[in-house]
């Protein structure tokens, strides 16, 4: 086995190797050839699309230009984030807050925009988190993170958080099955017997975008991959894609590939919606936090969630389906007239492409060709639309343009490849600079793809940029697809690792973008709405400092009487009251990160003091001419010392009094 698998290694190796040889050279082409304009955003003027990309390891999402690859903005959803205090400041530590305690860190996968009608409206962005597993919620007004939910149930979140037609739900599939958490301690080896997975349904509120965990559904202990809702004919249902239908819990490079076929999981969430309402669930007792960041406030706070409806389709027999797909699928596509459902086979040699029509009719039929698990499996003929033949090697993902064709990214050969989803023809093909991963097509999985593009993501760029050491950048690569051909117009390097993007028109964006907070809306405990409500207060050995920053000064800039052992808390409000003027604030010795204060915003910092002395205290945002001014003094006493706490913003210095 170790021999076969060494010599399979082996053979994938001197692939990739040989394809990157035959097209390295290719890679000037698209400057030779005037392509390249096509990616030249003139300085002063705007791109058309925003491109919102994962960043997987990094826990972030970060968003560039398109065509441009300029990267605009790193949005901290999962992880914390020195450059503005995210998960650092008192007022976003309960963002980062799960039943497991405080997580500052997670493995951020994929994302999905808020839809109206199958299209793309821009108001909401989600993440997830694979590590932990959790699903944020970006506000694209102000580009800030203001909800995470806990899903609780789940050994991994990667299958998500994708989003039906109408902002509905969206879904979190786990990846790592386990035992529940109402039976958590057995034996690895009872894999079979007591480890399951979880495919779980979040609502949004259509007026604000707040989630809650409406139900989960029951599966098999298989690990939930990928997936898509469906559109138009096949709006009520959900499609997965899974692996490891074998159930094994060791060495899944081999054990977990051994079958022809997996599946794609279809559930019919409208009904699964009706059982859950009508009572036909289990409540399951269990505890997840829900972090929420009031716009008021600028404050989060975590609720404790404690239960969770439950819906097993081994009991409810009509609402979970699984339609064999070959082999160890990764993808999980549908077309945007929702009739197709492409899944993408990691070690198949075809890309199966099923219909919902046939599909519908199959069940009808019952025409199964058995059980998994207590679900009915339909015959793979029966759902099959066709088979794309010989598209490359090691597909993963499918994007869609509005013309009836799909872009498939192959991560062992490298290379998109376009084909009609009707006839099943390969059209075009170009290679990527390497071994890429998610891909890209404006509203490519939506039902109003805006086309033009499709962005590779790569997870290899050996010989693309300047060497960086032992670790090299990840990369984007962007292909215009306006005409027959694909074509290359621009490469860039990425912060890593980006996975799945979405991109969206800038025009639906900009017209709501919040320019700065209103002072007089600002309701923070802790605000000062101008320099006459500043402030220092102690209670017990905790100090508050109430705090206004404004160009080119902090109010107040000297305050003494804190003593050693004091927490300090710096409340600092920006009086800025115009666009792109955020003030910053870090205190000499602190072991936190800096925070980063918007116009009209109130923000938290905590220092404790280790040691007497007087501490400097500045703005780390370059804000005016007179930025460097625009500093301040803490002095720090011994515990015991008499100092009375006092504070002065323009007081001229008086004449010496004391002596050490």
């Amino acid at each position: 086995m170790k021999k076969s698998l060494l010599a399979l290694a082996a053979l994938l190796f001197v692939i990739v190797a040989l394809w990157q040889c035959k097209t390295r050279g290719a890679a000037t082409s698209a400057a030779a050839g005037g392509d390249a304009q096509k990616a030249y955003v003139p300085p002063g003027k705007y791109d058309e699309f925003y491109n919102f990309v994962s960043g997987g390891f990094n826990g972030q999402v970060s968003v560039y230009g398109l065509p441009s690859g300029r990267l605009l903005k790193i949005i901290p959803v999962f992880s914390q984030f020195p450059e503005n205090g995210y998960g650092y400041n008192e007022e976003t530590k309960a963002m980062l807050m799960t039943s497991h305690g405080f997580v500052p860190w997670d493995d951020e996968h994929h994302i999905s925009m808020s839809l109206t009608n199958g299209e793309q409206d821009g108001r909401w962005c989600f993440a997830n988190a694979n590590n932990t597993p959790r699903v944020g919620r970006i506000d694209l007004k102000t580009f800030r993170t203001t909800e995470i939910l806990e899903i609780p149930n789940a050994g991994g979140n990667h299958s998500s958080p994708f989003i039906t037609e109408n902002s509905e739900y969206i879904v979190a599939g786990t990846r790592f099955s386990i035992p529940m958490d109402d039976q958590p301690d057995v034996p690895i080896n009872t894999y079979k017997q007591n480890f399951r997975g979880t495919a779980s349904f979040i609502s949004i509120d259509p007026n604000d975008g707040h989630m809650k965990l409406a139900f989960q559904v029951l599966l098999p202990g298989i690990n939930l991959d990928l997936s898509r809702s469906g559109k138009g004919p096949s709006h009520d249902w959900f499609f997965f894609s899974c692996y490891n239908s074998e159930q094994a819990n060791t060495l899944l490079e081999v054990n977990a590939s051994q079958k022809d076929k997996d599946f794609i999981v279809a559930i019919n969430w409208k009904k699964a919606e009706e059982y859950a309402k009508a009572g036909k669930g289990q409540v399951k007792k269990v505890r997840y936090a829900h972090n929420t960041l009031d716009e008021k406030t600028h404050t989060a706070t975590t609720k404790w969630e404690t239960e969770v409806i439950m819906l097993d389709p081994k009991e409810l027999k009509d609402f979970v389906y699984f339609m064999p797909c070959p082999k160890s699928p990764h993808g999980c596509d549908v077309n945007p007239t929702g009739e197709y459902i492409v899944g993408s086979g990691k070690l198949a040699a075809i890309i199966p492409v099923f219909s919902f029509e046939k599909m519908q009719k199959a069940i009808a039929d019952k025409n199964f060709e058995g059980e998994y698990d207590g679900i009915p499996v339909l015959k793979y003929d029966a759902v099959l639309h066709g088979e794309v033949q010989k598209p490359g090697l090691g597909p993963l993902h499918t994007e869609f343009d509005a013309d009836g064709n799909a872009y498939t990214s192959f991560f062992v050969s490298s290379e998109i490849v376009k084909w009609n989803v009707k006839s099943l023809q390969v059209l075009d093909r170009v290679p990527t600079y390497y071994s890429i991963g998610h891909l890209c097509v404006p509203g490519g999985d939506t039902k109003k793809p805006w086309g033009k593009y499709v962005v590779a993501y790569n997870k290899i760029t050996k010989d693309r940029y300047l060497p960086t050491g032992p670790e090299l950048a990840q990369s984007a690569q962007i292909y215009d697809i306006s005409g027959d051909k694909m074509k290359l117009i621009l490469d860039f390097p990425t912060i890593g690792e980006p996975h799945y993007a979405n991109a969206i028109p800038a025009e639906l964006l900009m017209k709501n973008s919040v320019k700065f907070f209103k002072l007089e809306e600002n309701n923070h405990p802790y605000v000062a709405k101008g320099e006459g409500e500043t402030k220092v207060t102690r209670n017990g050995n905790q100090v508050h400092v109430n705090m206004t920053a404004i160009r080119s000064h902090l109010t107040p800039d000297n305050i003494e009487g804190v003593k050693l052992g004091d927490e300090v808390y710096f409340h600092v409000t920006n009086l800025e009251q115009d666009w792109d003027i955020p003030h910053g604030f870090a205190v000499k010795g602190a072991n936190t990160s800096e925070i980063l204060i918007m116009p009209g915003e109130t923000q938290t910092y905590y220092w404790k003091p280790d040691r007497i002395g007087v501490f400097p205290f500045y703005c780390t945002d370059f804000c005016s001419a007179l930025h460097q001014e625009m500093q301040g003094y803490m002095r720090v006493s011994p515990a015991g010392a008499n100092v009375p706490l006092k504070f002065s913003t323009g007081e001229p210095a008086p004449a010496p009094t004391e002596s050490k």
